[in-house]
């Protein structure tokens, strides 16, 4: 029991900002963490953020373009709240010259200038380009975007809450899907004669 009320003591609420060290801003989505333990969090929008640590854990503040900075909590802290402005400094990264080309040497890019098959009529390369069959057996290649994803998962919850309390409702047995079904193989088969 003295245990337990002594571990309880040794916790901290810990919660503040983290800035720019130069102009103050708020850095948002900074990373958060104790070290040492498996506990973390993410700072918000505004770079706020709140998390408990013991008296004498070290704090470590991490983001991709700042340098990490790691900050301890006193151990002869008498509140069970601290509260801090993290002002994290740029890292600027400077990375070496790069040149790139699309072919080893200068002869081989000869060859195979001289070589390509370039129709001559730009209607055709972008016909050609733009087939329906090719454009369609591409289709299931592509991922679905965020937008897709949003409206798919909308609906199942529109579809739910709709139906809330009751069966959900089932194509099977309903008759304008029915319709469009049969719509759907009349138009294959005519497409294909």
């Amino acid at each position: 029991m003295g245990q337990q009320k002594a571990d309880t003591n040794a916790l901290v609420e810990v919660s503040g900002v983290v800035m720019t060290s130069d102009s103050l801003m708020s850095i948002p989505n900074v990373t958060v963490y104790v070290v040492g333990a498996d506990r973390g969090l993410v700072a918000n929008e505004k770079g706020l953020f709140s998390i408990v640590a013991r008296r004498g854990d070290s704090l470590a503040f991490s983001v991709v373009g700042f340098k990490k900075r790691k900050i301890n909590v006193p151990l002869d802290l008498k509140q069970d709240h601290m509260s801090l402005a993290v002002l994290l400094k740029q890292d600027t990264a400077y990375l070496p010259l790069m040149v790139v080309h699309s072919y080893p040497s200068k002869e081989e890019f000869e060859e195979a200038f001289l070589h390509w098959d370039i129709p001559d009529d730009y209607y055709q390369l972008a016909k050609a380009n733009t087939a329906s069959d090719i454009l369609e057996s591409r289709l299931w290649l592509v991922p679905t975007d965020g937008g897709e994803g949003v409206r798919h998962t909308f609906q199942k919850q529109f579809e739910r809450m709709r139906t809330t309390g009751q069966v959900p409702t089932m194509n099977i047995f309903n008759p304008l899907a029915w319709a469009e079904f049969i719509k759907s193989l009349t138009d294959k088969d005519k497409k294909k004669d």
